[in-house]
């Protein structure tokens, strides 16, 4: 009996492909990691950016004890939670640095963000 499909063997795959299939796994799997930091870094910022926007009337320690919430909610070190709040005439600028580690088989490496916000109101 004969197949109907062409080549050698039906249902055999090529070794690259697999290679290729792995490759993209791993890098989706240690990349994951790293990813998701940056996007709660992003998430932080905007949250930044929201109490410029709309709170910019209430006092630093309202701000700061809500952004410490947000830090919080969003799973980010401790240090996250200390922000500077700097008002000029007009303008508010609130800071904050943080470190997270991403681990990878044998080597971890230090992230650092340092998400800012400012604007006048």
């Amino acid at each position: 009996m004969t197949s109907p499909f062409p080549g050698p063997r039906a249902g055999v795959t090529k070794v690259g492909c697999l290679v290729g299939l792995l490759l993209f796994a791993a890098v989706f799997y240690f990349g994951l990691p790293a990813g998701q930091a940056y996007w709660r870094s992003t998430q932080y910022r905007n949250a930044m950016r929201e109490e410029i926007r709309f709170r910019s009337d209430q006092s630093d320690e309202q701000i700061q004890t809500r952004l410490q919430a947000v830090a919080d909610s969003l799973g980010l070190p401790e240090e996250a939670g200390v922000v500077t709040i700097d008002r000029q005439s007009k303008g508010l600028t609130i800071q904050a640095s943080y470190d997270e580690i991403w681990k990878l088989p044998g080597y971890e490496k230090r992230l650092r963000f340092e998400p800012s916000a400012s604007g006048s109101f």
